[in-house]
């Protein structure tokens, strides 16, 4: 049976092909705007409902999964970032603060949700001087700016933060273990 996955994002397909799972890409056509809009509230139900849109704006055979991640701190959401400028401007409010970073997966076939998951990961964003996130943006710019936190924790990103509590995958951007199980109870895997 196909598996597909709703997402352009290279580190969750990363995190598929690690793992051994034979899949195919689509990009999801989903509005973010209009979602966010509707649903807002905190970052975990936010980012299912997101992940829930994806997975069924996708049309297949087999089973599509959707995935989405968002960065919430002291009760404000972020969107990725847009300019370098606006990426100094985040991590200038992250600095010092916890971020909640909240990913979801939905498992959709036949155009409806089968399953989804979500959780929040919590990261103590140590104090950022100006010329740190200067030069941090010097390395990592442009290629943070498809990261809603503007870090890739696979790379110089994981010096922002003090502490981490939670897993690993979520903070990369999709609850890969929940997923892999869900998937073997569906025969997608093997038990």
């Amino acid at each position: 049976m196909p598996l597909i996955l709703a997402s352009t994002s290279p580190i969750r397909r990363a995190m598929l092909d690690q793992a051994g799972i034979a899949y195919e890409t689509m990009k999801p056509m989903v509005d973010e705007d209009v979602i966010k809009a509707r649903h807002g509230g905190d970052g975990e139900t936010l980012a299912r409902h997101l992940a829930e849109a994806k997975a069924i704006s996708v049309e297949g055979d087999g089973y599509v999964i959707g995935s989405d991640s968002v960065v919430s701190v002291d009760g404000r959401l972020f969107d990725k970032p847009e300019t370098r400028a606006q990426a100094a401007e985040h991590l200038r409010y992250f600095s010092g603060r916890l971020m909640g970073l909240s990913s979801a997966v939905a498992i959709a076939k036949g155009g409806q949700v089968d399953w989804v998951h979500g959780e929040t990961a919590w990261l103590r964003v140590r104090e950022l001087s100006d010329a740190f996130i200067e030069h941090y943006l010097e390395a990592e710019w442009p290629e943070v700016a498809y990261c809603v936190g503007v870090f890739r924790m696979e790379g110089p990103g994981v010096n922002l933060f003090e502490t981490m509590d939670g897993s690993y995958f979520t903070i990369l951007g999709m609850p890969l273990l929940p997923l892999l199980g869900a998937l073997r109870r569906r025969g997608v895997l093997q038990q």
